[in-house]
């Protein structure tokens, strides 16, 4: 007999193979696309703020959102993996040193701005395709190989050639 916890990661599995999900964590700005159904019709209403705290409980993950509207603090808890929920966006990763972020409930202002993370960007491109290794691959790169070691070997003799001309000019004087 399956006991609840065995349930629940096989739907966890299914639902998370279905719904993909950005990374983001307690600090970050998000978007989140809520399904409204107002009689017959759905629309897509956004809640914008500031993430203050994320549990990862598997299929019972929650997180929720802090904004000010009005003036007046706003928070709302949504389940990670419920039908409500039709899209998330990070729009600016914080950086912040704890789990839970609390503390901004009773800041106002400056104080209650988190600074950004930057984030370093390498210089790979990591889209790019990778080639299949065949024969005409193969001859194509040693036929390169060997005009680039020609084109090396011809460079270093006219390095040489030139050092020796200076050489030469500073004996003479």
């Amino acid at each position: 007999m399956k006991n609840i916890e065995e349930i629940n990661r096989e739907n966890f599995k299914k639902i998370s193979s279905e719904k993909k999900l950005p990374d983001f964590f307690p600090g970050d700005i998000i978007k989140v696309g809520v399904r409204i159904t107002e009689g017959k019709r759905d629309r897509i209403q956004y809640f914008e703020g500031v993430c203050i705290a994320k549990k990862n409980r598997d299929i019972n993950s929650s997180f929720t959102v802090r904004k000010i509207s009005f003036g007046e603090g706003v928070e709302r808890t949504f389940a990670l993996f419920s039908t409500i929920i039709d899209s998330i966006q990070v729009i600016r990763s914080g950086k912040v040193r704890r789990a839970k972020l609390y503390y901004l409930r009773t800041r106002t202002g400056k104080s209650a701005k988190i600074a950004e993370k930057i984030k370093k960007k390498i210089g790979i491109n990591l889209n790019t395709k990778i080639d299949e290794v065949s024969e005409e691959n193969m001859v194509k790169e040693t036929t390169q190989a060997v005009e680039k070691k020609e084109v090396e070997t011809t460079e270093n003799v006219s390095i040489k050639k030139s050092e020796e001309k200076l050489q030469d000019s500073e004996k003479a004087k």
